[in-house]
């Protein structure tokens, strides 16, 4: 029988997570006949290819879920690649790959939601879910490709700017309907086979960050339309799986999120274009700090922000793309 869709769930010490997701998506996989789920583990170190193994065969889910190690942590794209080429090799391979996060929860119905977006569409070639807190409130997961204006609007996080500069800010208004969007949070993207295939895959010159939106944008180039499907709910447990969540106390980030920021920017616009963006970005956030103290207000910025951003700018030694 075709396989209609393909889960690849990447993990990185995240056993247990990864157990919740599974659980969540039996049903699923229950209601598709023919879907199965692939658990790339990268490289844990931690015993989690082991346990999630064992976990899998305790439960009687060896028909429809597989664990596959690696033998290094190349990061996430690459992680998701593995899973990719695994479920691709076969004699018939899925039409549809979702990557899903290990921190995640699918509701009832969200893989079939997805299915039904992508098939109405021709030229679809990624479609996202609604991404929700575990209370039930609503995550962004919709957003415009990042470009100068939003750089400046991010960093100076000021009132009327923002108002000025609202039709390009990054995140526009959450879409309570499907609609087609710019790029959609990595955290649970389907991907049909042929566009995955056309483009390479993820780019694994990412470690972490930035992955999904540079695929969509080259998916976008090349003529393929990303669709956001709000009946498709999934918990997503922000920051569970990468230790980076906006919403905690600030903390310092970690280089690899700034390394693929500026991999984005110099890949996709050259370098002078991702030196202004991190001119803008440097001046608004200066801006921002100076607002701060004149009101009176904490400087809530993370511990060491624009040292590290300079440091890993576009401007900054090191390879560029």
């Amino acid at each position: 029988m075709p396989r209609p869709l393909a889960v690849i769930v990447v993990n990185y010490r995240t056993a247990g997570l990864v157990e919740d997701c599974l659980r969540s998506l039996l049903p699923e996989v229950a209601a598709l006949p023919g879907t199965q789920v692939v658990v790339v583990d990268n490289a844990s170190g931690d015993g989690s290819a082991e346990r999630l193994a064992a976990f899998v065969a305790a439960q009687g889910w060896g028909g429809w879920a597989t664990v596959l190690p690696l033998a290094d942590n190349r990061g996430f794209s690459a992680g998701n690649n593995a899973g990719a080429r695994h479920v691709l090799a076969e004699a018939e391979p899925p039409e549809w790959l979702l990557l899903l996060n290990p921190d995640t929860v699918v509701h009832a119905g969200a893989l079939q939601a997805l299915l039904d977006r992508g098939g109405r569409e021709p030229r679809t070639g990624i479609v996202g879910s609604r991404l929700e807190n575990p209370d039930g409130s609503v995550q962004d997961s919709t957003f415009r490709f990042h470009g100068l204006a939003n750089q400046l609007d991010g960093a100076l996080t000021f009132g009327p700017a923002s108002t000025a500069l609202r039709s390009w800010a990054l995140v526009p208004p959450r879409p309570a309907e499907a609609c087609r969007v710019d790029w959609v949070s990595g955290a649970s993207m389907m991907v049909h086979r042929a566009c995955y295939q056309a483009l390479g895959g993820l780019d694994e010159g990412y470690f972490l960050y930035y992955e999904e939106v540079d695929f969509c944008l080259r998916a976008a180039r090349a003529g393929w339309s990303c669709w956001f499907e709000p009946r498709s709910r999934v918990v997503h447990l922000v920051g569970q799986a990468t230790a980076v969540d906006p919403s905690r106390a600030v903390r310092r980030l970690p280089g690899y999120v700034l390394d693929s920021r500026r991999r984005y920017f110099v890949k996709n616009h050259g370098r002078a274009y991702a030196a202004l963006a991190d001119l803008l970005w440097i001046g608004g956030h200066l801006l921002w700090r100076l607002r701060m103290r004149l009101q009176g207000r904490p400087d809530r910025a993370a511990p060491g922000v624009l040292r590290d951003f300079i440091r890993h700018g576009a401007l900054a030694p090191g390879p560029r793309a």
